[in-house]
C-alpha cells in the first residue's frame, strides 16, 4: 500500500471519531484493511499536527486504554479527552466498553 494512502486513511477514519469516544490504533488498522499495522498507524497519527482539516489524535489510544506515546503530549491529550467527557484516571480511560467507538460496527 501507497504510505501517503495509508495516512490519508488513517487520518479520514480518525476524523469519523465522534466527540466523548476514543478508538484503538488496532481499530483503525484493522478498519482500513491492514490489520497487523497498528504501529504504522501510530505513526501516521503521530505525523498528523499540521493536516488540515485537524485530525483528533488524542482520541485513539492504547487497546488496554492507555494515553499512550509521548509523555510530553499525553497532559494535553487527557486535557482534550477529558474536555469531551471521557474519564480518565492514571493515563488510563475509564469505563472503556461505554466510550470505545468500533469504526467496524459504528460506521455501519
Amino acid at each position: 500500500m501507497n504510505q501517503a494512502l495509508f495516512i490519508e486513511q488513517v487520518w479520514d477514519l480518525t476524523r469519523e471519531i465522534p466527540k466523548g469516544k476514543v478508538t484503538s490504533y488496532g481499530a483503525i488498522a484493522k478498519a482500513i484493511g491492514t490489520p497487523n499495522l497498528s504501529r504504522m498507524v501510530a505513526k501516521a497519527i503521530g505525523a498528523c499536527g499540521a493536516a488540515q482539516p485537524p485530525v483528533p489524535y488524542y482520541r485513539v489510544i492504547s487497546s488496554n486504554g492507555l494515553l499512550a506515546g509521548d509523555p510530553s503530549s499525553t497532559a494535553k491529550r487527557q486535557e482534550l479527552l477529558e474536555r469531551e467527557g471521557v474519564e480518565i484516571k492514571n493515563l488510563k480511560v475509564q469505563n472503556l466498553k461505554k466510550v470505545f467507538w468500533n469504526p467496524l460496527i459504528d460506521l455501519e
